[in-house]
């Protein structure tokens, strides 16, 4: 039986019919969008007016998430923005050091058992004037109990003197790029990078894959893409073992999961050829909803943490380059192996540094093996300027621009890490697409939060959270936004054949608004109020979540 939808109005993203009054629905699939009198010849059917007052899109791709946000939340949220936790509680920001020190007191005073460890995340002290966290800092909170705080960006963890001692860290001498000493020639507690993060992580409460979600954070996680419209989301970094891959297989497979989930196996720990083998084998393990077998590369840092690549003249404020996170050697064979196999490749490039290695690179590749539509994506590619842009479009490549960061971080991109003008240079939208270069935006959640709408927002109007506009040559019109977050993210995840717009043979995932975002206006886009999702023809409401 065929199902009609009459809705207020589908703004479908297929340029041959952009808006439509009606949509039809058979066993999870588009079967056409238009008018009722065309649809009705498509034989038995029933209408339904449930979306009769409201807007439907397609369903909105996250082209760059972390589904571990679920797990977090079970975790101490220090972050200076109030955020909407799954359940859809607002955790309050905290404004200064002190803020962050007396909420983790009150967790703390939770814990009964002693050796419990405590971890907490979303802390940023690029917004307490740059001043960095302490062991000594956290060590007020206990001495005895081991803390460790995860960065906003992912990318660097504080932990207090008691985590360092489990690690073995709390000693002169320590020889690492990633573990900055202080005057009395012991770490600070400031741990930057994965492979000095993740020994450490195993004794604050970080004892499993930081980057993976388990089971119930997954499903937290679904709440999430429901509250935001979200009907594709990425998982983009984890190791995908094998006991976190069936799990995600068999709850995204749950009658009431409410999204598919695409994920890339993290380079980390292993040989490019291993990663290369371990990527084919999740490949096979694909479901409709469990998307495996491609593959995700991190070159550098983030650059409010100080640990992305920049080029001449560097960090504004002075301070030393960032970190490099893979050799060009193993990103040259990693690039070499994936186009041998088809296997789609993400490149996270933070400073332009970065970038230009992984354009570099690519280059080379496609010179020894030419290949046609490989889609290979640099994420976040935040300081890409337009040579490098012009480059990007020769070599096929697309990118997905961290739309975000000039609300979160763009006061402090223009005042401390990088000046002036490349602040207003940062996420070239307009750039990109004058160069013909197939883009998609993103929140990088739970860096900052999942909102596909809010992340087109930022795009469109490229306002500070001080309330300046920044780089105002940058920005899209509110068409190009919404195409970047369904079929321009679904391009970048070689999906778009599948979902992204709602015509005739695709899956039937839709972002049900209360608002109409393409008259709303440009300005109030933020605003504009999800409803819940249908997802392969299933209903999800946020309010009854």
């Amino acid at each position: 039986m065929i199902t009609i939808y009459q809705v207020k109005k589908i703004i479908t993203m297929n340029p041959a019919r952009p808006e439509v009054s009606h949509v039809a629905v058979r066993d999870g699939r588009i079967v056409g969008a238009g008018t009722l009198d065309e649809l009705t010849g498509w034989g038995e059917h029933k209408v339904s007016t449930v979306f009769a007052d409201k807007i439907l899109m397609p369903g909105l791709v996250e082209g760059h998430s972390h589904t571990m946000e679920g797990t977090l939340w079970r975790y101490t949220y220090c972050g200076y923005f109030d955020r909407l936790d799954p359940d859809g509680k607002v955790w309050s920001g905290l404004k200064d050091i002190d803020g962050v020190l007396d909420r983790l007191k009150e967790a703390e005073r939770a814990l009964t058992d002693p050796d419990t460890p405590l971890p907490a995340w979303q802390l940023d002290p690029i917004y307490f004037d740059n001043k960095r966290v302490t062991r000594e800092d956290l060590d007020r909170v206990s001495s005895t109990r081991p803390i460790g705080v995860m960065h906003a960006s992912g990318h660097i963890m504080n932990v207090n003197s008691k985590a360092l001692e489990l690690a073995g860290l709390l000693k002169p001498g320590v020889n690492h790029p990633g573990v900055p000493l202080g005057a009395d020639g012991l770490p600070t507690g400031e741990l930057k990078g994965p492979d000095i993060m993740t020994p450490v992580g195993v004794h604050v409460g970080f004892d499993r894959d930081m980057l993976a979600c388990d089971e119930r954070g997954l499903r937290d996680f679904g709440k999430l893409c429901v509250r935001t419209g979200v009907t594709t989301v990425t998982d983009l970094a984890a190791r995908m073992t094998d006991d976190v891959a069936d799990m995600m297989i068999r709850v995204t497979a749950e009658d009431r999961y409410p999204a598919r989930v695409l994920a890339m196996r993290f380079f980390l720990g292993l040989t490019p050829k291993d990663l290369i083998a371990h990527a084919m084998s999740l490949r096979a393990k694909s479901t409709d909803r469990m998307r495996l077998g491609a593959i995700k590369v991190i070159a550098d840092g983030s650059i409010q943490g100080f640990s992305a690549r920049l080029r001449s003249p560097g960090y504004y404020n002075g301070a030393p380059n960032g970190l490099w996170y893979v050799t060009p050697e193993q990103l040259r064979e990693i690039y070499d192996l994936s186009l041998e196999q088809g296997i789609l490749v993400h490149t996270h490039t933070n400073g332009d540094q970065a970038t230009q290695l992984a354009i570099e690179t690519l280059e080379k590749a496609l010179d020894q093996r030419p290949t046609y539509d490989h889609r290979f994506t640099l994420q976040h590619c935040q300081l890409a300027d337009a040579a490098q842009f012009r480059q990007m479009a020769k070599l096929g490549m697309c990118v997905n621009l961290f739309a975000n960061h000039h609300f979160y971080w763009g006061d402090e991109h223009y005042n401390i890490t990088v000046g002036p003008e490349r602040a207003e240079r940062m996420n070239a939208c307009r750039t990109a697409l004058a160069n013909g270069i197939p883009m998609g935006i993103h929140s990088d959640a739970p860096i900052t939060p999942l909102g596909p709408l809010f992340t087109a927002w930022c795009a469109v109007n490229r306002i500070t959270a001080s309330g300046r506009v920044q780089g105002e040559h940058e920005r899209i019109p509110v068409s190009d936004a919404l195409h970047a977050i369904t079929l321009g993210a679904a391009y970048t995840l070689k999906i778009d054949g599948e979902v992204g717009s709602i015509e005739a043979g695709k899956h039937a995932d839709f972002a049900v608004l209360e608002d109409d975002p393409t008259e709303i206006g440009a300005e109030a886009l933020k605003d504009v109020r999800v409803w819940g999702t249908v997802q392969g023809g299933r209903m999800f409401e946020a309010a009854a979540l």
